[in-house]
């Protein structure tokens, strides 16, 4: 009874710094890539570019936040962060962290070329050694079929983030690192993307708490248009493809995923930057197209990522505040 009464208490408390999920950094990833969608909307549709702006400020602020929060959950429970590492599905969600790192080099940019490409040298290293270590245990054998999830993609993902961040780069050594990205990236997705389709279609539907990260499905084509259009320095038909491919399964999967007993939790952020990729893809592909029926599909992406990511900030803020976010 006491314990309960306990419990009861600590309701409206914060809760412990031992449960900050590292899928939370794909809230960085999200914002960055929103950011990013503003301001070719500016491009576009002459919007104002302060959204653009405000979003980067609110990407960069959250990223350091996470980091001190994980920095801390690791020093006082690193048995906990070891245990989520090395865990099957959560550990691929460690890859969210070197992706955040590339976009924030991104949005950085505009206003620091030097830190900017500082910041693109740390995610790079840090994406190709994830990439290293994470596909290297999948390679082990004896895995569980039901361990072919989404999230499986998000180290190819975060390789591919190194071509879409890494086109403006001044090294003389950027080129051949874009072009390895892509390799890696591309061809892991094009390896791992039929295990989960067979998983999907053969095997037991995804849990609740990870229903929201079939968005995730998407980002190989849309980080790979954005990568591959970035390296090439043109759009071409391989590029509208991929767009197109990549808009097409959203359609599909957005009305598996967006319904009302999926219950909403950190993982939930999972679906922000797929949809940011695409609605970067889409404006681009707009642009480059200049043609109505376009500009309304990349206008109506930004409309409904608008509002996913209002949403999203507005309830994990209430999740924080109330205990829920942080509760074991």
């Amino acid at each position: 009874m006491e314990l309960t009464a306990t419990k009861q208490q600590n309701i409206g408390k914060i809760g412990s710094i031992q449960y900050l999920p590292v899928n939370l950094f794909a809230a960085v990833m999200g914002i960055s890539g929103f950011s990013s969608s503003w301001r070719l909307s500016h491009e576009l549709f002459h919007t104002s570019a302060v959204l653009a702006d405000l979003t980067a400020a609110i990407a960069i602020i959250v990223f350091i936040l996470l980091s001190i929060g994980f920095l801390v959950k690791g020093i006082r429970y690193p048995q906990k962060v070891a245990a989520e590492f090395t865990h099957p599905i959560v550990g691929n969600f460690f890859g969210t962290i070197p992706i955040a790192i590339l976009l924030l080099s991104s949005i950085l940019n505009p206003y620091q070329k030097v830190l900017s490409e500082f910041v693109w040298i740390i995610g790079m290293i840090l994406a190709l050694a994830l990439s290293y270590i994470i596909i290297s245990r999948l390679l082990k054998g004896k895995l569980d079929p039901s361990h072919a999830v989404p999230a499986w993609l998000i180290p190819c993902v975060g390789v591919l983030d190194i071509a879409v961040t890494g086109g403006t780069m001044p090294f003389a050594w950027a080129h051949e690192v874009n072009l390895m990205s892509l390799a890696i990236g591309g061809f892991a997705a094009l390896l791992f993307l039929p295990l989960i389709i067979n998983r999907l279609i053969h095997h037991e539907a995804l849990g609740i708490g990870l229903m929201p990260s079939m968005i995730i499905l998407i980002a190989p084509f849309e980080v790979g248009f954005l990568g591959y259009s970035n390296f090439m320095q043109r759009i071409d038909n391989f590029a509208a493809v991929l767009f197109y491919f990549g808009l097409f399964l959203f359609i599909v999967l957005a009305f598996k995923v967006f319904k009302k007993s999926v219950t909403f939790g950190a993982s939930w952020w999972a679906v922000s930057f797929p949809m940011a990729a695409l609605s970067n893809a889409a404006l681009k592909y707009a642009i480059h197209v200049n043609t109505w029926p376009l500009k309304v599909i990349a206008a109506l992406i930004l409309l409904i990522l608008t509002i996913v990511i209002i949403v999203l900030l507005i309830r994990t803020l209430i999740n924080l505040f109330n205990g829920k976010l942080l509760q074991g």
